[in-house]
């Protein structure tokens, strides 16, 4: 009787958890199904013609907007625009790098300012470029203003929610493809890009540490003193979110392509912030130039985002059939939907006849899915560079220009690539010798791993 009475409770058990879950799905392909699949990042002025924009955007099948406006009064005018035309509208917001304010807050507090390895504050000293201004997360000041400022866009009435950029301190590492811009050369972190030391987080370190970070040989590889700083990062992030769910709003970010390149290039750890919605620059040409890894970003994405967050891919927009191909690395490998940067980069006709013919047939098939975009093909993150053959062609492309000390591709010059050697490694960083056999000219060929996955490369001659 007992063995009876047992097996009719697992019975039961079992259906009703089976019920569970299979509501569970059905809310969330419904969460899916009722948020944009195509997205832009776009900036709002009061001169311009944003009922023209918004009309181009719903002919294109973008039904989402991230909109950077100056003031809260300007979403006001704007927001019954784009609903006009089915489109969502979520605030664009520069959170710890001041954008609008920021002239405002230098004379006012430039104590507020992030501070790097070296003892300098952003306040009176450049990172790169001038615009980048970074508060340090640590202070209460800071924490309160940002809170302030959020909740004033959320009092904005039809406003779908808010998305947060800039939440992170100074690149320590850029994009490799960036070096050349500014003439370095950033193989490991340097104490110049290395923020985060404001007196008041060093001294809460120490008090919660029992020591100060800037003793160590290398801080950059003090693993406490880095999740020290995302921590302060992801406060910043769910006290956001706490402001934005309490006004019965979605809460996005645009964070870096990873949590775990993002926390070890800008100490963003955001598969930790309380997202809704999330929208990862991964931007292709900024790293490897090569599709693959959007699709290495997405996979790991998928795995690392948190559970209650949906998860989007952000790409770069262009008059190319490259970004389809992005779209599709992205969509078949677990991303829900696409925010692209920015819609007044599409120009050519037949490129925006194809995007709408694209995202058309990209919302129906999610549709057909229940609301969940299928994984197609091999779910499996590839990190040996030497078994992706688009990487390895933009190598051997650049070797011929070398050899050919042209920048033209016309009339490039054969090349015997010899076997790769590896010479060096270390940290995020592996080098390797490599010698064109008819040339005999010999170069060396490095790859970057920031967060375990294939962020960069780079060929220089040897001396």
């Amino acid at each position: 009787m007992n063995q009876l009475y047992s097996l009719k409770l697992r019975i039961c058990v079992l259906f009703f958890l089976g019920l569970f879950l299979l509501t569970s799905k059905q809310a969330a392909a419904a969460n899916n199904t009722d948020q944009p699949m195509f997205w832009t990042w776009l900036d709002y002025r009061p001169t311009s013609n944003f009922d023209s924009l918004c009309r181009e955007m719903q002919y294109l099948g973008i039904d989402g907007v991230m909109l950077n406006a100056p003031t809260p009064d300007d979403y006001r005018v704007a927001i019954p625009i784009a609903h006009k035309y089915g489109i969502k509208v979520v605030a664009w917001l520069w959170t710890l790098n001041l954008e609008h304010d920021r002239e405002q807050i230098l004379k006012k507090h430039p104590e507020w300012f992030s501070v790097n390895r070296n003892g300098k504050s952003l306040a009176d000293t450049t990172a790169y470029v001038g615009y980048y201004k970074f508060l340090s997360p640590v202070l209460p000041e800071v924490k309160n203003y940002i809170k302030e400022k959020i909740q004033s866009y959320c009092d904005v009435e039809g406003l779908d929610g808010i998305s947060i950029d800039y939440n992170r301190y100074v690149d320590v590492v850029l994009p490799t493809t960036l070096w050349p811009k500014y003439h370095i050369v950033q193989d490991r972190e340097y104490a110049a890009w290395d923020y985060g030391y404001h007196p008041v987080a060093i001294q809460k370190f120490k008090d919660q540490y029992g020591y100060d970070p800037r003793t160590q040989k290398d801080p950059s590889s003090d693993l406490k003193w880095r999740q020290f700083r995302c921590d302060q990062i992801t406060d910043i992030a769910n006290m956001i979110a706490d402001v934005v769910h309490a006004s019965g709003k979605i809460m996005a970010a645009s964070p870096f392509p990873t949590p775990k390149m993002a926390s070890r290039m800008v100490r963003q750890d955001w598969g930790k912030w309380k997202l809704d919605i999330v929208f990862p620059m991964v931007y292709s040409n900024f790293y490897t130039e090569d599709p693959s890894f959007i699709r290495d970003c997405t996979i790991e994405n998928v795995n690392d985002k948190n559970k209650m967050t949906t998860l989007f891919c952000g790409l770069m927009a262009s008059d190319s059939d490259v970004m389809f191909t992005e779209m599709d690395e992205a969509l078949n490998h677990g991303a829900q939907g696409i925010a692209i940067f920015t819609i007044n980069s599409i120009r050519d006709p037949k490129i925006k006849e194809k995007f709408k013919s694209y995202t058309a047939e990209a919302k129906a098939k999610k549709r057909a899915n229940n609301g969940v975009m299928p994984i197609i093909g091999k779910n499996r993150i590839v990190r040996n560079p030497f078994k992706k053959e688009g990487i390895m062609n933009l190598i051997t492309a650049k070797i011929k220009h070398m050899v050919a000390g042209s920048a033209t591709t016309d009339n490039l010059p054969e090349v015997k690539l010899s076997s790769f050697k590896k010479v060096a490694s270390y940290d995020v960083t592996e080098r390797y010798l490599v010698s064109d056999e008819l040339s005999n000219k010999k170069f060396h060929v490095t790859f970057y791993f920031y967060g375990g996955i294939l962020s960069g490369w780079n060929v220089d001659t040897t001396t």
